[in-house]
């Protein structure tokens, strides 16, 4: 933590090669995140990306209280997927097909994986707003129960209540459709 402290200094004394670090650090678990809770993977990357200028232009703002720093990238991360919801449902879009295979991939794995991604996103809709949210940061995120309880700003008890109900309708919603 200290470490991470340390980069984080710096970064706000505009060292470029402590916020790479930072970005290097948290890119994979906030795309992760937000590939989750938005479903498309091209997508994710661009709001991932985002979250990263948005941090960059404000780092300067931001006050270490202890809390990981993951954390309030986790929070500008969940605005940008909430103000591009807010977007879409003002102003539909359809997606463009993104099933390109690169040169040496696998074919069968690459529709494996895409398959089960796109499951488990659907299945993820079906849960309440705030399951699909502790679900993204806990799983996609990577975040500890007590980091989610701060970006959601909930007791830890309600974030392990609300992860318990999700797992369970997430169970329920899977096994109905491998029937």
């Amino acid at each position: 933590m200290h470490d991470e402290e340390s980069l984080v200094r710096r970064a706000q004394k505009q060292d470029a090669e402590a916020f790479t670090k930072l970005y290097e650090k948290h890119f994979g678990e906030v795309y992760r995140y937000v590939a989750l809770r938005i479903g498309d993977r091209m997508e994710a990357e661009d709001v991932a990306q985002q979250v990263f200028v948005n941090a960059f232009q404000s780092i300067s703002s931001y006050k270490w209280r202890g809390i990981p720093f993951s954390a309030w990238l986790f929070r500008i991360a969940r605005n940008l997927v909430i103000d591009r919801s807010r977007k879409l449902a003002r102003e539909p879009v359809l997606p463009l097909d993104e099933a390109r295979v690169q040169t040496g991939d696998d074919p069968a794995i690459f529709v494996e994986k895409k398959l089960s991604i796109e499951q488990l996103s659907i299945a993820t809709e079906r849960l309440t707003a705030l399951q699909r949210e502790v679900i993204a940061l806990r799983f996609a995120g990577g975040l500890s129960t007590a980091e989610v309880a701060r970006t959601m700003g909930k007791s830890e008890g309600a974030v392990k209540a609300l992860q318990h109900s999700a797992l369970v309708a997430l169970r329920k919603i899977l096994l109905r459709e491998q029937v």
